[in-house]
């Protein structure tokens, strides 16, 4: 058994920060910045001690997490400030060519990383909304006067709502999904955007799909979904959808040169990128570069139990405890069988762990043979399987003065950086680039992060969503969400079954979670995509949110 903690030694009231700062902070263990913002603490000759003084309170930290490239050095990218100009996007290409699935990827991450607003206008929903559901090929035919004058009914009725909005103050971004698909209706579109002196960059961005294969996947697993084909035959459905594409073919006319700035997407490969400037386009463009309508899955999990969750520490670089290592070889089994196969086929796939030794060790066991691969560029050559690739940008936050402390701790030396703890670490461009499904062992706080990105929760909710030790979530993101499987591989009972003790502290939970926890809000949530989408969710564990084993704090 292990001595139980010393209470904190009494302190004063915490300093008072202004503006981020705390004035009059002159010893290196007062924080003179937020611990969410920046990496701070005492000098790294100080920190390699096994105790520290933080403000009287003396901190027992063994396995202190230290900072190669110095005390003030920032491990994690912080987006700055943005500017305040406005932007319309106009999506532009045949069905079933990824507009919507872009222009809900640039909606996605413009306001959850970025903080600004974003809303699209999708026509086809207009149109349904207008002229009802399942309507025949025959109507997207130009020769069908009627039903080219409801088609123009619906991109109206979107435009002038999307005009409406860019009205508003404190809006930036506007995107009007829709064909557009002649030069003299994406002139319409700019002249009304202009006429009404709104004082936006209009941009267009054209996707366009030859590869037929691809195609066949977007229309077969997107279009084949949506109310318009729903319930109905698929070969009939996707006979019908192919003669909608060739009635659009007949009159489609290709972004160029007198559109002004634009982004052309060809199969996602190869991009042509003509007189965009300023800093939201240039984000924007920067961004579509690493999407892709591939089929990809995500599988996330928090490092095996570490020494200092058995404590209730948060930061350090500790090493695995003892059920630690045995989710780690639970793990390796698990990830050649169901990561690195698909149908029964084996893939190439990818790893990814912080720079901490507690993920690099929870990755000891995956194996790493060399297979050979063919990808979508049509190029073969050997893969070496799950390489281990160790990055900065899933390290978790380094804690300061707070390294090797607990969160109760944490709570009494710094009651008001005690909430600041959680703060936001994208991941984001890598992950929508890469084709191959990627097992990122990493630290609850970066994975809270691109978990809620994915399953398309709010940024007020990331920092309460639960991401247990031993699971792995399992996510498919599509053009309209993102589906998710959790698997249990170590559990509770297996774990304290050998005697050890349980954590002393555990993470906090939000005063609105202890009535609905975040577990069940998440279910909640996932269970009404299925409702829709017609999946599964596994069995809800029986543990909650404010477990101490399960949800041991976020280090």
């Amino acid at each position: 058994m292990s001595e139980p903690p010393q209470p904190p030694v009494p302190l004063p009231a915490s300093p008072t920060r202004i503006g981020g700062h705390y004035p009059g902070a002159s010893s290196p263990n007062v924080p003179s910045r937020p611990l969410s913002l920046s990496p701070l603490g005492p000098p790294a000759e100080e920190i390699k001690k096994p105790a520290t003084t933080t403000g009287g309170f003396q901190v027992h930290n063994p396995s202190p997490h230290i900072l190669h490239e110095g005390n003030n050095a920032q491990p994690l990218d912080i987006i700055g400030a943005t500017a305040t100009d406005k932007l319309v996007i106009v999506m532009v290409g045949l069905p079933a060519t990824g507009k919507t699935h872009t222009s809900k990827r640039i909606q996605r991450f413009l306001e959850f990383f970025h903080d600004i607003p974003c809303s699209i206008y999708n026509v086809g929903e207009y149109r349904r909304k207008i002229c009802g559901v399942r309507m025949p090929a025959s109507f997207y035919d130009n020769s069908n006067e009627d039903g080219k004058r409801q088609r123009a009914e619906a991109c109206e009725v979107a435009l002038g709502d999307l005009v409406e909005y860019m009205q508003k103050p404190g809006v930036r971004v506007g995107i009007l999904d829709a064909t557009n698909s002649t030069f003299e209706r994406r002139d319409y579109v700019k002249k009304v955007i202009r006429d009404k002196k709104l004082g936006v960059k209009i941009m267009c961005i054209e996707s366009i799909c030859n590869d037929e294969e691809l195609l066949a996947e977007n229309i077969r697993t997107v279009k084949l979904n949506t109310p318009d084909y729903k319930d109905q035959d698929p070969k009939l459905a996707m006979a019908d959808f192919q003669q909608r594409r060739e009635n659009y073919k007949k009159f489609y006319e290709g972004v160029g040169d007198r559109d002004g700035p634009h982004v052309i997407i060809h199969d996602c490969k190869k991009f042509v990128i003509n007189r965009i400037r300023g800093y939201l386009p240039l984000k924007v463009v920067h961004f579509v570069m690493n999407l892709h309508t591939l089929p990809r899955t995500f599988f996330f999990t928090r490092h095996g139990q570490s020494e200092y969750n058995t404590l209730g520490k948060i930061g350090g670089d500790s090493g695995l405890s003892k059920s630690g290592t045995e989710y780690a070889r639970r793990l390796g089994k698990w990830a050649k069988e169901r990561v690195c196969v698909i149908d029964g086929k084996e893939v190439p796939a990818r790893l990814w762990t912080s720079t901490l030794r507690r993920t690099k060790e929870t990755a000891q066991f995956i194996e790493h043979p060399t297979i050979e691969a063919k990808f979508d560029d049509g190029f073969q050559h050997d893969w070496i399987q799950m390489r281990p690739m160790a990055r900065r940008n899933l390290d978790e936050l380094y804690a300061g003065s707070c390294d090797g402390m607990t969160y109760k701790e944490i709570e009494d030396v710094y009651p008001e950086e005690f909430k600041a703890r959680q703060s936001d670490k994208p991941l984001a461009h890598e992950m929508e680039r890469t084709r191959e499904p990627i097992m990122i062992i990493g630290h609850q706080g970066i994975l809270r992060i691109l978990y809620a990105y994915f399953m398309g929760l709010k940024r007020e909710d990331a920092p309460y969503v639960s991401i247990p030790l031993n699971h792995v979530l399992k996510l498919t993101p599509h053009a309209y969400g993102c589906k998710e499987e959790r698997t249990c591989l170590l559990s509770k009972k297996e774990m304290t079954a050998d005697g050890q003790d349980e954590p002393i502290t555990s993470m906090p939970v939000a005063a609105s979670m202890k009535r609905v926890s975040s577990k069940n809000r998440i279910d909640k949530l996932i269970q009404e995509q299925e409702k829709e989408e017609g999946g599964t969710l596994g069995a809800s564990p029986s543990w909650g949110p404010d477990d101490p084993v399960m949800n041991a704090p976020s280090c």
